[in-house]
């Protein structure tokens, strides 16, 4: 889907570091965060990585009920990283994007490809490797412009590589260790998902990070989304597609405030759902949702699952493409559509 819409982005107007500075808190308070500053390194013009392992707040961010909002969001994630001592202020950024997956399973191969498709020119990227105390280690990829630190954010001395530990909570695809694979994708309208229980909150970012750090099967991911409220992001509608190394493979939709799962190989950006909303979202999606549906046949490998994603590609608005390899667990990283040069990582 290509939509033009607005997004309520956290920005962070003090300077952390100093906060941690003026606080005069120890290494061992923040050691684990310290250290993944310090991993973070520029892999290409716009493109970084960063690897967290310990505990980046996440048990204590569901324990206290999640969040319902960005700003929520914000607050938490300024408390994790600097134990409050960091002002908030709000920016307004222009988006307009569109992704595809497919999700296939043969007797020697399970693999999920995606593109993220973004119209941004200066924008970065980051893949983030993170190994929790209590959850599963992942893989999982962002847009570094929705951290709210300003458009064309980019980390590149150690204050700002510190500002990006922000993004653990604001992943928009991953693979964890048990091979599930979870993709955000944008739905066919701008219904806001306002979900209103007594349940804990979740945004659309923080229900893949949980989903990524707690759940090994599509069959768990369903369980854990159906125990909290979801609060869709940017003002949009959202789905997941989610799959698993077993072949399972599914879209998660929010229709009326309802959680409703459909089991399907391929999303792009209209409802799957059967219903009022079966199919509403534009030509477009509807297109690179057939083709493919016609080339799903011809997938057995990750070579052909990057063909795949290729062909449903856009020069300057595809970001990134990924192929997840479940079975062998790798994952291989295609750069703004550089098809010929993978960065790849493991889980050995």
């Amino acid at each position: 889907m290509k939509k033009s819409v607005k997004i309520l982005l956290i920005v962070v107007s003090a300077i952390l570091l100093t906060a941690l500075a003026a606080a005069g808190l120890g290494w061992y308070v923040f050691a684990d965060k310290l250290s993944a500053a310090g991993s973070v390194k520029k892999l290409a013009d716009n493109l970084y990585y960063m690897e967290y392992k310990g505990d980046y707040g996440f048990e204590k961010f569901l324990s206290e009920g999640g969040a319902a909002s960005e700003e929520e969001m914000a607050n938490y994630i300024v408390f994790m990283m600097s134990g409050g001592f960091v002002k908030l202020d709000t920016e307004e950024v222009a988006l307009d994007f569109g992704c595809s997956a497919l999700s296939v399973k043969g007797g020697d191969y399970s693999l999920m490809g995606r593109n993220y498709d973004w119209q941004g020119e200066k924008g970065n990227a980051m893949i983030i490797h993170t190994d929790p105390d209590d959850g599963y280690e992942s893989y999982s990829t962002t847009w570094l412009d929705f951290l709210g630190f300003g458009e064309g954010f980019a980390p590149e001395d150690y204050r700002s590589k510190y500002m990006s530990i922000a993004a653990i909570y604001v992943p928009l695809d991953g693979m964890n260790e048990k091979g599930l694979c979870v993709a955000d994708l944008i739905a066919g309208d701008s219904e806001v998902t306002k979900q209103n229980t007594d349940k804990a909150d979740l945004t659309t970012t923080s229900a893949i990070r949980l989903l990524l750090d707690k759940a090994a099967n599509v069959e768990e991911a369903v369980k854990l989304l159906e125990e909290y409220d979801m609060n869709s992001s940017i003002g949009m509608a959202h789905h997941l597609a989610i799959s698993d190394r077993e072949g399972n493979s599914v879209v998660v939709e929010y229709v009326n405030g309802e959680m409703i799962v459909t089991e399907t190989d391929i999303v792009t950006n209209h409802y799957l759902a059967e219903g009022e909303k079966f199919g509403v979202g534009n030509e477009e999606s509807h297109k690179r949702f057939e083709k493919i549906e016609g080339m799903k046949n011809s997938v057995n490998s990750k070579e052909s699952m990057a063909d795949c994603m290729k062909s449903v590609s856009y020069e300057g608005e595809t970001q990134w493409s990924i192929v997840y390899d479940k079975q062998n667990m790798t994952l291989d990283f295609y750069n703004r559509r550089d098809f010929y040069a993978p960065l790849s990582f493991d889980f050995k």
